[in-house]
């Protein structure tokens, strides 16, 4: 294992971890639509209760998420988590604002305090809506690119100790003036109603929800196509920084078109995702006795987002540009940590098949016990 390898490795378990999330993204979605797939108490409970069996896996996968990206390039993590903070703050906002909602709703609907239940559920509705476009926006920056500089030297600096600042006061908020980033932020958003769509009819055992759930699907999915067609599109077309053996940072035409030519079987893998995606939505659209969409979609999706990850990265590409100075574009390469640590993780992402297991062996106990 060159240190090379494990730079690529750990940017592809990184990318991993981040397609899995969005796929567990279903949670947010089915939230954000309690009350327009629900006609009554009853049925909000029901859909409620069913994403309240999963919601710890979604945030435990964030959590995971974002401490291999610490432990493996902690450039990133200091430059995007200290620099962008106003962006992180909010998403972990809305996912505390989840696990409250949770436990109170739940304590109130005890009591018989309809309006305080409605109050924390309109709350679960919040995180639905914001959590997945505030990550989508995150993400899109690995292609847009941020207001950032980086000067390493400062770490022996008696004054000002501090190697990522960022360029302006706005703190990650000014990548909202981009409008791509709220393309792929809104894409995500549907995309996460799309799985949380399909999650509830294959997991709420209800005839009237199942029956919103339908015509809600067609409602989600033709935006979502919209907005991530345009956004690809969109990537295909414009152009990349990349970097070159003596690590100097240029735009290049067409570079994320390029990284998929280049790497042939990821642009196979994007066709298979996105096959698998729509034949799961399609087919749930079109036969009302077909309640497992969200296993192919839920696969096409993982798929698609690793897909996108990885070419962000892979393939001599910074996957974090800098906008304020070119030169300070962080790549697997400049950001990552020292092969020592790069080396003991890896025999330790060893165990990453174990958890899985653990993680379905959770999922199926949890359905059971409904």
């Amino acid at each position: 294992m060159t240190y090379e390898f494990l730079q690529q490795y750990w940017w592809f378990l990184v990318s991993l971890l981040g397609a899995l999330l969005v796929f567990l993204l279903f949670v947010q979605g089915a939230n954000s639509m309690i009350f327009s797939l629900s006609g009554n108490d009853d049925e909000r409970h029901k859909i409620v209760a069913s994403t309240g069996r999963k919601w710890e896996l979604t945030f435990t996968t964030l959590v995971t998420f974002g401490g291999a990206f610490f432990a493996s390039f902690p450039l990133f993590y200091s430059t995007s988590f200290g620099g962008a903070y106003w962006v992180w703050l909010l998403i972990l906002l809305f996912f505390v604002l989840q696990a409250v909602s949770y436990e109170f709703q739940h304590h109130f609907s005890e009591r018989g305090e309809r309006g305080k239940e409605k109050f924390f559920q309109w709350l679960l509705v919040l995180n639905g809506v914001f959590a997945p476009f505030l990550l989508g926006a995150a993400v899109s920056t690995f292609f847009e690119g941020a207001n950032f500089t980086v000067e390493k030297t400062n770490i022996v600096s008696d004054v000002q100790p501090i190697i990522s600042q960022w360029a302006n006061g706005w703190h990650g908020l000014d990548a909202l003036a981009d409008p791509w980033v709220w393309v792929f932020g809104l894409a995500v958003l549907f995309l996460a109603r799309i799985l949380g769509t399909l999650y509830i009819m294959n997991n709420v055992d209800d005839a009237n929800i199942r029956a919103r759930c339908s015509s809600r699907l067609l409602g989600s999915t033709v935006p979502f196509l919209v907005l991530f067609v345009a956004f690809l599109v969109h990537l295909m077309i414009t152009d990349g920084y990349a970097v070159d053996a003596e690590g100097v940072v240029s735009l290049q035409p067409h570079k994320y078109l390029d990284n998929l030519l280049s790497l042939w079987p990821l642009a196979v893998a994007l066709v298979v995702g996105l096959v698998l995606a729509l034949y799961g939505i399609i087919r749930t659209i079109a036969c009302k006795t077909y309640i497992k969409g969200i296993w192919p979609t839920g696969v096409g999706v993982v798929l698609v987002v690793l897909v996108l990850l990885l070419i962000a990265g892979w393939n001599g590409t910074s996957y974090y540009p800098s906008l304020a100075d070119p030169q300070c574009s962080l790549t697997i390469a400049n950001s990552c940590s020292s092969e020592f640590t790069l080396r003991t993780m890896a025999w330790v992402s060893l165990l990453i098949p174990f958890v899985v297991a653990y993680i379905a062996y959770c999922w199926w106990s949890l359905d059971k016990k409904d």
